[in-house]
């Protein structure tokens, strides 16, 4: 062998024979060479700087044990392993240590000398030891991407993780040191990078859909040599994790779509239920009975739902409550859950939470948010869930706020929220509205719509099944009739509240 061999390496190989360290060594310590012999006497005499594998057991008696021990430190040798030298007592391995002579078991001797030829001599075959083994990996059926990852971990030896600049978004097979990542040079096609923690092999994932990924190999004590080998193992293995984040991706927006529909269906029935729509809750784990808390993250500006629904859905799982999200118009509808009635300070704790949330999504998503009052029953999680989203509509030109309002709080506002049920409320929207009320229904339906869609067209559009110019051509209208400003945020919920009652 013509290279030094590296103790960390052979602990990091996956096929390493079931090294472990006995005594007179860390993973630090590099030796010039590796001979192999049956028994101590096939080894050659001089062994200066050499690290000596038996493929036989030593010796069973301590006398015979300090002897080899001895013998082997005489020649020059400064390690020995052999399998079965755990059977070494504490006698001779102290003798060791003051020798300077590292002791290893080795589980299997053939493989342990194989894993030392490949990290000094046959880089080729380490290369393609790593990439037989992800070929093999991706053989194996994944039911998304965490178990491919899984599946790619248990078969290389070593940790999984994608990243992107901001952290690690999975992992498989062990956590990715926060400095590594640091380290990682995310302009690359390929990158490899050690530090003190741990080392890592590092390559672009050319995902059409998510820019910035990177599929990461790593684990301690890497060599040089192993991080080249698993680079190459990370780019056979990237196409593979390209494909499947495009699958679950799929996969995810088709649910999201069916769970905002659902969503939509549930609020615009109000108390009118049926069995079929309650089973269908049931079957995404949607209970209605219990007490809900419910909140509104919505875009002051255009947002990807899409992402922002992964987003608030990943923070939702730290909170100590069943929490349920879906899209909704041009944001995000959400509601915790609770089984018994929640204390003052657990609804205070998850408003709290809910503030976190909101301050953490504004780093990336230009939102407000809005988190309604606590309510009970079916008809108590539409109640929550309108007020969630009354309040986030006036959050959402309250920068004093942080663009977050928990309706709760909303004092004068909130009177008139609750006013709008009371007999002076309802003659007063119903003059406001005379002038749609004279024309048919149609406008003030399709105006009701327009308003909880947050002014949107296509969504509107799609709510009532018609076509966006219809629904332009008739808000045009409306604005016409009424002689109105809907841009102005106080008008637009005057207009909002007035038409939530004459429909009721």
């Amino acid at each position: 062998m013509s290279d030094s061999l590296d103790l960390a390496a052979l602990l990091a190989h996956p096929a390493g024979g079931g090294v472990r360290i006995l005594a007179g060594a860390d993973p630090a310590t590099v030796w010039r060479d590796l001979v192999v012999g049956t028994t101590e006497a096939d080894l050659p005499a001089d062994g200066a700087g050499l690290l000596a594998l038996l493929t036989s057991p030593p010796p069973a008696t301590p006398w015979q044990q300090d002897a080899l021990v001895r013998r082997v430190r005489d020649r020059g040798y400064r390690a020995l392993a052999a399998p079965g030298a755990e059977s070494f007592g504490p006698g001779t391995r102290m003798l060791a240590e003051r020798f300077g002579l590292a002791l290893l078991d080795v589980a299997e001797p053939m493989a342990f000398a194989r894993a030392a030829w490949e990290l000094v001599e046959g880089r080729d075959a380490l290369t393609l030891g790593y990439v037989r083994r992800v070929a093999q990996s991706i053989e194996y059926h994944a039911d998304n991407l965490a178990d491919l990852l899984r599946h790619l971990s248990a078969s290389v030896g070593h940790g999984v993780a994608l990243i992107d600049s901001e952290g690690v978004l999975l992992q498989a097979g062990g956590e990715l040191p926060a400095s590594v990542h640091a380290a990682i040079d995310f302009a690359p096609w390929l990158d490899t990078v050690a530090v003190a923690e741990g080392a890592a092999a590092s390559v672009r994932v050319d995902s059409p859909s998510r820019a910035g990924l990177r599929l990461a190999v790593f684990g301690t004590g890497l060599s040089t040599f192993q991080l080249s080998a698993l680079g190459v193992a990370a780019e056979v293995a990237m196409p593979a994790v390209a494909a499947r984040i495009l699958i679950d991706e799929v996969a995810d927006v088709n649910d999201a779509a069916v769970a905002s529909g659902l969503l939509r269906e549930f609020l615009e029935r109000g108390d009118d239920r049926d069995r079929e729509l309650d089973q269908r809750m049931l079957e995404r784990g949607w209970r209605t009975g219990g007490y809900h808390l419910g909140f509104r993250l919505l875009g002051r500006s255009r947002v990807d739902t899409f992402q922002l629904l992964r987003f608030v859905t990943r923070e939702l799982t730290a909170l100590p409550a069943d929490s349920h999200a879906a899209t909704s118009g041009r944001g995000v509808t959400g509601w915790l859950s609770f089984a018994a009635p929640p204390a003052p300070s657990r609804v205070e704790d998850s408003v709290r939470a809910l503030r976190t949330l909101h301050a953490s999504a504004r780093r990336a998503f230009n939102v407000a948010t809005g988190v309604g009052t606590l309510e009970t029953g079916s008809s108590g999680l539409v109640a929550t869930l309108e007020g969630a989203a009354d309040a986030a509509r006036l959050a959402a030109d309250r920068s004093a706020t942080g663009y977050f309002l928990r309706i709760d709080a909303l004092g004068l506002e909130q009177l008139l929220l609750s006013w709008t049920g009371s007999d002076t409320f309802v003659p007063a929207a119903e003059s406001l509205l005379a002038p749609l009320l004279a024309r048919g229904p149609e406008l003030v339906e399709t105006l009701a719509a327009y308003l909880d869609h947050e002014s949107g067209i296509a969504a509107t559009a799609e709510a009532l099944g018609l076509h966006r110019n219809t629904v332009s051509t008739r808000i045009a209208r409306a604005q016409e009739l009424l002689g109105l400003d809907l841009g102005d945020p106080e008008t637009r919920l005057a207009v909002q509240l007035a038409c939530r009652t004459v429909r009721r």
